[in-house]
């Protein structure tokens, strides 16, 4: 009896690391996010992109949202993370509560749209930033004008190339036709939607299916929290819409907020919104979810259940963080004595970084992570020389006074310098060569057994 007893412990066991293994909901494990909002642009329609806010660990408010994230992905398995993309700190106008983002292609540009408070005023402003390549870093270039309490936006860009406004707090929700370089809203097309919306609190988000225009946003069932998921349907952007319920309903582990996106990948529609599975309840601290959606014959959206299998339909998955060395400033990071040049051939990104030429010279990355961990670390590199140099993660050095050695690569080659640990929130690696003038292309990290 005992042997069975033991025999069956065991496969219960292994059936439950299987299924945690294999999981892929919470999506992203290594980092805390939320407001997930995802695209598939036209210039490449095998990635998929999520443009997402970021939670701090350890707060307990949501005054504590200070930047955004990239996510990308070619398969729904592997997927990379490519830091901090866009930051109060870069924001002038900008002061606290970076909340829900959104993003856009537009005219050979994307575009992130955002929101934060106005250091004059205090109020909410919907702030755009710009980049040449989808995963940014962004470039803020001012709040859009004519947009009043300006939470949560969302900009859409129709098939004629129109562009167009959503926006939502506190109950109510907004729309109207953007300027042609999207930098004020035209006011004679402005209208308030909030009526034609059952329990509308905020969030709006838009997406096109048979033509239809499919607004979706998080409400409040009788006015009391948590939040769920509802969607209404219009034959035009700015509506009338149609309410037509939920998609989304309460579920265990939901968060207070939720806040999310549809979209279309490679024939199989998906919808993205967040939890607070990672954090145990913790509606501070939040984890991008998705999972599949799917349409009846009438176009109606069928109920989507949440669950732990999520996209990857059975097989392993994994997030690895991509640091590319020429955004290290923007992206929360340093250089000091070095600079970021193209001239040789074969990086990935826009560039790389050299300039090594004292001991003092350096880069430093900046890593966010929601707990603590180990990882692998990997740095891309161009050595036409053997070579010594210091990396220091957090207040660790990786090797003493000496240094590492580290070998001539005739070209571009990733570097394994082993594991790290990373601790909850910000890291920073920093990278110091002995007097050499190395070339860096970008920092890898792979977070090791990174599954909730």
């Amino acid at each position: 009896m005992k042997k069975k007893i033991l025999k069956n412990s065991l496969i219960i066991t292994l059936i439950f690391f299987v299924r945690i293994g294999f999981c892929q909901n919470p999506l992203i494990s290594h980092i805390f996010a939320a407001d997930p909002s995802a695209h598939v642009w036209k210039t490449d329609t095998n990635t998929l992109w999520l443009y997402t806010s970021h939670d701090v660990p350890g707060t307990n408010h949501h005054a504590t949202m200070f930047d955004y994230h990239v996510f990308s992905t070619k398969d729904l398995i592997n997927w990379i993370d490519y830091g901090r993309v866009l930051s109060v700190d870069d924001v002038k106008w900008g002061v606290s509560y970076a909340w829900a983002p959104d993003a856009a292609y537009r005219n050979g540009k994307y575009y992130l749209v955002f929101c934060m408070f106005e250091k004059i005023t205090g109020k909410y402003r919907t702030g755009l930033a710009v980049s040449n390549l989808p995963q940014g870093p962004f470039t803020d270039i001012g709040f859009i004008k004519g947009v009043d309490l300006g939470q949560d936006p969302c900009l859409f860009i129709d098939d004629d190339n129109t562009p167009y406004l959503y926006w939502g707090a506190g109950g109510h929700c907004y729309a109207a036709q953007l300027s042609n370089n999207l930098k004020s809203i035209i006011k004679k097309t402005l209208v308030e939607l909030t009526a034609q919306l059952t329990d509308v609190f905020e969030g709006p988000w838009l997406h096109k299916y048979n033509n239809k225009y499919y607004l979706s946003y998080p409400g409040l069932p009788e006015h009391k929290w948590p939040e769920e998921m509802y969607y209404a349907v219009s034959d035009k952007p700015l509506g009338p819409y149609k309410a037509m319920g939920k998609y989304i309903s309460l579920f265990k582990g939901s968060s207070g907020t939720n806040h999310g996106s549809i979209a279309k990948y490679k024939n199989d529609w998906i919808a993205f919104y967040h939890s607070t599975w990672l954090s145990g309840g913790k509606s501070e601290v939040r984890n991008l979810m998705a999972n599949y959606l799917y349409y009846d014959e009438n176009g109606t959206i069928k109920p989507v259940i949440p669950d732990t299998l999520g996209l990857s339909k059975g097989k392993p998955t994994k997030c690895i963080i991509l640091l590319e060395a020429e955004n290290a400033k923007k992206a929360g990071g340093k250089m000091e004595g070095t600079r970021v040049e193209s001239k040789f051939g074969g990086y990935s990104g826009s560039g790389y970084v050299t300039g090594f030429d004292v001991r003092p010279d350096y880069i430093e990355v900046l890593v966010q992570v929601a707990k603590d961990m180990e990882a692998d670390l990997k740095i891309k590199l161009c050595a036409d020389a053997d070579f010594y140099a210091d990396i220091l993660v957090g207040v660790t050095m990786l090797a003493g006074w000496e240094g590492l050695k580290i070998n001539k690569t005739d070209g571009w080659k990733e570097v394994d310098f082993g594991k790290v640990k990373l601790q909850a929130g910000d890291n920073r690696i920093r990278f110091t060569s002995h007097n050499y003038d190395v070339k860096i292309d970008y920092f890898k990290i792979e977070p090791i057994n990174d599954q909730p």
